[in-house]
């Protein structure tokens, strides 16, 4: 066969008998000049195999004037092979690794659609020990995330918390974590459910991706889990209900492998596309929760797994894949959830986009606030009934939308109300995005000394 080319020249030089069909063979004249040719076609062989090159690529342009060189470090601890992708990206991507050697055209990372992915900010449980924290249905084990608990029984089969794990995926240091404390086959259980719930993400949020039409952008989901009980595990994208009074959900199967063992999952899910009725409004209700499943009884289930459906028939919110394993099969078995991230595109940024806990924060807190402790406390030597002795502006940061104002009697808010002197109550009016005024009054008249105290917390969750 005649070599035309550099893969078709071997290694061996005895077997380059030609160079595009002029005879190279041993007994060509000029002498040695054919052992030359075909020693450099050797050479050039290994190169092309990559068995053997040179430490620069020289490329020059047409007058060599100039040139690109492509430079290996001095010193290599290892042999890499970089793969380039197929066709030439579109305008504004890059090149992208997967970590071992294949490379992708990527778009700039988008920004993460999750509010507190890394498990951070916990203002609900900061004050417990790990054993007393959110051991029960609808509690948040960090803010933004919570458990969603349904046992069809009195029994409590589940322990949480945010936990402060030593044993983490680099770059975390907290993690939701549920702990099963009763095994439960499920076998004749019926609307029973387990999950750790993304309290959702904002339709004004989900604008850019255009869901319900043609145009329709896909996303990435990956986090990092680890598990003491192996298996069939899924994610749920739900949108609560859409333009028809259905729900619209998507499945998305994972396989934990190795049990007590971090590992990162990723999950591409494609654009929810027309014929989904999709609510879309430019509003801050709530376009889309996710939830985490641990356990779910058979009539829970769905068989349409890892694509956008429209549920015509259930009306249960809280459903998941057909498959799905049974974390309650093993006592004392731990699960860990962190690294949480939702991104346009169908690959994910390798690298989780830590923020400062301060703006992690702020974000947190525009669906839930401690202000802490308040004190309404004068003396009054006239005090009527008919109008407040008091009425203070409280101002906070804007939430989502106007909250609950609750007020409790003591700094680790599990009691409900405020401490007032004789005869006096507090009210808590005109509640908006970003203030409300806080009212004392005395009950009775006369002279006296009025005193309200109280911790303030503020909901707006989706």
């Amino acid at each position: 066969m005649s070599k035309d080319k550099l893969t078709d020249y071997d290694s061996s030089a005895s077997n380059n008998s030609d160079v595009g069909g002029v005879n190279t063979a041993e007994g060509m004249l000029p002498s040695k000049v054919n052992d030359a040719i075909r020693e450099l076609m050797s050479h050039l062989a290994d190169f092309s195999a990559g068995t053997t090159g040179v430490d620069v690529l020289n490329l020059q342009d047409d007058d060599n004037s100039a040139s690109i060189k492509i430079q290996a470090p001095s010193e290599l601890t290892t042999t890499t092979t970089f793969t380039l992708p197929d066709g030439d990206g579109s305008a504004g991507q890059a090149l992208l690794t997967d970590g071992a050697g294949a490379l992708a055209w990527q778009s700039p990372a988008s920004p993460n659609l999750i509010i507190n992915g890394a498990m951070n900010v916990d203002q609900r449980n900061e004050t417990f020990a790990d054993a007393d924290k959110a051991a029960a249905d609808d509690k948040f084990t960090a803010d933004r995330f919570m458990n969603q608990y349904q046992d069809g029984t009195s029994s409590t089969r589940i322990d949480s918390s945010n936990a402060t794990i030593t044993d983490h995926p680099l770059g975390f240091s907290n993690a939701s974590k549920i702990v099963c404390s009763t095994v439960d086959d499920l076998a004749d259980a019926t609307s029973v459910y387990m999950n750790i719930s993304y309290r959702g993400v904002e339709h004004q949020d989900l604008q850019r991706f255009q869901f319900g039409t043609s145009s329709a952008k896909n996303l990435t989901l990956s986090f990092w889990v680890k598990s003491g009980v192996t298996g069939t595990f899924f994610a749920t994208l739900l949108q609560d209900i859409n333009t028809a009074g259905n729900k619209v959900r998507y499945h998305a199967s994972y396989t934990i492998s190795s049990a007590n063992t971090w590992e990162k999952k990723t999950i591409s899910v494609a654009g929810a596309g027309t014929g989904l009725n999709w609510l879309s409004n430019n509003t801050s209700s709530q376009a889309l929760q996710i939830m985490f499943h641990l356990a779910t009884s058979s009539d829970r289930l769905d068989s349409t797994l890892n694509a956008w459906f429209e549920d015509t028939t259930n009306t249960e919110t809280i459903r998941a894949g057909t498959g799905q394993t049974n974390f309650f099969l093993t006592a004392d078995a731990e699960f860990y959830l962190t690294g949480v991230q939702l991104e346009e595109g169908a690959v994910a940024n390798p690298v989780f986009q830590h923020e400062s806990y301060g703006e992690t924060l702020r974000k947190c807190q525009r669906y839930y606030n401690r202000l802490g402790f308040m004190k309404h406390q004068f003396y009054s030597s006239s005090v009527g009934s008919s109008n407040p002795d008091l009425v203070d502006t409280i101002t906070f940061p804007p939430m989502r939308d106007a909250p609950a104002a609750n007020p409790y009697t003591d700094s680790d808010y599990s009691s409900s109300g405020s401490t007032n002197s004789t005869n006096t109550t507090l009210t808590l009016g005109n509640i908006g995005i970003s203030s409300l005024t806080s009212s004392a009054q005395r009950t009775s008249s006369g002279g006296a000394a009025v005193r309200t105290t109280y911790y303030l917390e503020l909901v707006s969750e989706l």
